[in-house]
């Protein structure tokens, strides 16, 4: 078995050698905390491996699949995702600002805290999404089509608590 340093050097250089062992590999995979940015990978299959608190910022990304995965507080900002699949995967406070996400598949994954401002998700499917509704956004994210999101999902921005902005109206006195 390869150590994860080893594994990572795979996916930067042989996608099909890192694919074959991530398949070989029973159980999840620990690839947590590692630096992605400025990669570019066509067809890596992230199956079932934790990537906690990795970054893939300003990565360019197609057809990889991130099925089961652990993607908490993941990275992937300004980066490019083309056919990509995060199906069953925690994407818990995941950052995908002001990345492009296009032709996507969200399908039973856990969307809660995720922050998509600025984000261009024109094409992916959200609709079988789990707590969409928990994420953050704002008036420059562009969402698919209604049929790509779940029923109960408001693509409208609304300024609330969460995007803990001050009240320009707020005037401020002396006691």
């Amino acid at each position: 078995m390869l150590s994860k340093e080893q594994i990572v050097e795979l996916a930067f250089n042989d996608v099909n050698a890192f694919n074959k062992e991530i398949k070989s590999i029973k159980g999840s995979i620990d690839l947590s905390e590692i630096d992605f940015s400025n990669i570019n990978l066509d067809g890596a299959e992230f199956i079932n491996v934790d990537l906690t608190s990795s970054s893939f910022a300003d990565a360019h990304l197609t057809s990889v699949k991130f099925d089961s995965c652990d993607l908490t507080s993941v990275d992937f900002t300004r980066a490019n995702l083309v056919e990509c699949s995060y199906t069953e995967s925690v994407l818990n406070g995941t950052d995908f600002s002001y990345s492009t996400v296009d032709y996507c598949n969200f399908a039973d994954s856990d969307l809660a805290g995720a922050i998509f401002q600025g984000a261009d998700l024109t094409n992916s499917d959200f609709s079988m999404a789990e707590n969409l509704s928990a994420c953050r956004f704002d008036e420059e994210t562009v969402w698919p089509d209604n049929e790509y999101l779940p029923e109960d999902f408001d693509t409208q921005y609304s300024s609330d608590l969460s995007s803990l902005q001050d009240d320009e109206d707020y005037e401020q006195t002396d006691y």
